[in-house]
């Protein structure tokens, strides 16, 4: 007979908006076509599971070129609207906790692990798992059911791909559980957590393998 305690999940969708896809800041990684029906998916299959779905949108002022408070693009796109969610949070910040009532609301329905899904992997679902580990609570994180865009500023270049294949890889090493839809569904069936590593394997690991810089 197994110990392990059941986990008790929530799922996050955060900012499933319509600047994502029909605006000025198309998701290229993994792209909609994979992520958008895994977050369907997700939502569907925690919602017959007795998992509590919490919907994030983020808000922006109305000199903001993207996620203009009533626009189109902040519109959540019309699937994730449609769904009866069993809480919804407007955020002005990148994390889904500040200045927002999820920590309360997770205390209050006894919430153990997060998983987390939606847009932007290095932005705001970074922003948030980094908050929620470091409160105590377990994180997982759909690595196919969320993604990225590139970037390019004085700070470097980067592509979709690197960004979400570096930010996936560095939450695994510490901060969530990284995993395919699939593989949580299964998990969620079978009421079992899933497992992150941690820095010191990773990085002994990457010793072990050619990484090209």
């Amino acid at each position: 007979m197994s110990n392990t305690t059941a986990p008790r999940r929530a799922l996050l969708v955060i900012d499933v908006q319509n600047e994502y896809f029909t605006g000025d800041m198309p998701i290229e990684y993994p792209s909609v076509d994979i992520s958008l029906p895994n977050i369907v998916t997700a939502m569907a299959a925690a919602r017959a599971a007795g998992v509590p779905v919490i919907v994030v949108q983020h808000d922006a002022p109305e000199a903001s070129p993207i996620f203009t408070k009533g626009s189109d693009g902040w519109q959540l796109h019309p699937q994730v609207a449609a769904f009866a969610a069993d809480h919804r949070i407007n955020k002005t910040m990148g994390s889904a906790f500040a200045g927002t009532d999820l920590r309360a609301w997770l205390e209050s329905h006894g919430i153990d692990t997060l998983t987390v899904i939606g847009y932007m992997t290095h932005n705001c679902d970074a922003a948030t798992i980094y908050q929620a580990a470091h409160d105590g609570l377990q994180v997982e994180f759909l690595q196919d059911a969320t993604g990225t865009l590139p970037y390019a500023n004085a700070g470097g270049t980067a592509s979709a791909e690197e960004i979400h294949r570096v930010f996936s890889t560095v939450f695994h090493s510490n901060f969530a559980a990284v995993v395919s839809t699939q593989d949580w569904l299964d998990a969620v069936r079978a009421g079992t957590p899933l497992e992150k590593d941690n820095i010191y394997l990773s990085n002994q690991r990457a010793r072990t393998i050619s990484i090209t810089p």
